[in-house]
């Protein structure tokens, strides 16, 4: 069900430490918010979720078994570039995923798996938005809609896990009121955990079910070096969003209102923060 233990988890390249002593439990279905400063390891984080590095110490374990040391198609990636071929048309884009993984000689399947794989790319494409688009290509699309595409092509291989490194920080305001609610009703509806890293507070305390905040305890710049980053701040969102049961939480706010509790929530985290730091 794609519930993740990690178990002091420290990542260090040659002398620098990046992060320290990472001890987090991730709950299946969950949607997680990683905030923090510019340069305290979220994506480093992540990359480790992925399989794209390695931990220097400690263990990752997805659903009680060691996380797979590469990538694969249990894991899908959302970043903030576009990571869309652009030339390959919408559909194609959308279908790649799973024709390389079941003809890795060739790239393609034929006939009748062919056609049972366009259907389902076509009604991935429907449920992102982009239904009429499948033979357009990339550079036709705005950026909402390349973003709405590379969820489809994450989608498509019905990962457990989804990661998302700021994948909605270059939108507009406007699209961006769109995509969240379009990833919200996503997290609904697939079977998967979500893992976001973003540096908007009130992006995070909206979407999310628990937002965690990474940060250094020392920064003196004699200690940089050699002390990471390390969980300062673990927030449950409250009332509790759960899988499945979209509230009236689940609506957004329209782009220059300020919600008050959103904004009690990021400032007690901010003064813990500090207080952590002192």
């Amino acid at each position: 069900m794609s519930g993740l233990v990690i178990e002091g988890l420290w990542k260090e390249y040659g002398q620098q430490v990046v992060l320290e002593n990472i001890h987090l439990t991730i709950a299946p279905r969950a949607f997680v918010a990683l905030v923090g400063p510019s340069g305290c390891g979220k994506t480093t984080f992540l990359r480790m979720m992925l399989g794209q590095e390695r931990p220097t110490r400690g263990t990752i374990l997805i659903d009680g078994v060691p996380l797979p040391p590469e990538p694969g198609p249990d894991r899908g990636v959302v970043t903030q570039r576009y990571s869309v071929f652009p030339h390959l048309t919408v559909l194609q884009n959308v279908m790649l995923g799973p024709e390389l993984r079941a003809s890795r000689l060739s790239g393609r399947v034929w006939g009748a798996a062919r056609r049972g794989l366009a259907d389902r790319a076509s009604a991935l494409l429907a449920e992102v938005g982009l239904a009429g688009a499948e033979h357009k290509f990339p550079a036709r699309l705005s950026g909402g809609m390349q973003q709405r595409l590379a969820l489809a092509q994450a989608l498509m291989m019905r990962p457990r896990l989804l990661l998302l490194d700021e994948p909605f920080g270059a939108l507009d305001p406007g699209i961006k009121v769109e995509i969240h609610a379009l990833m919200r009703r996503l997290w609904h509806e697939h079977e998967m955990t979500v893992i976001m890293v973003t540096h908007d507070m009130r992006e995070a305390f909206s979407l999310a079910t628990r937002v965690i905040a990474f940060d250094r305890r020392r920064n003196r710049p004699e200690e940089l070096e050699r002390y990471g980053a390390s969980v300062t701040n673990d927030i449950s969102i409250w009332p509790p969003r759960v899988a499945g049961q979209q509230t009236l939480y689940d609506a957004d706010i329209p782009p220059g209102r300020d919600d008050p509790t959103l904004t009690g929530i990021a400032t007690g985290t901010t003064r813990a923060a500090q207080g952590t730091r002192a």
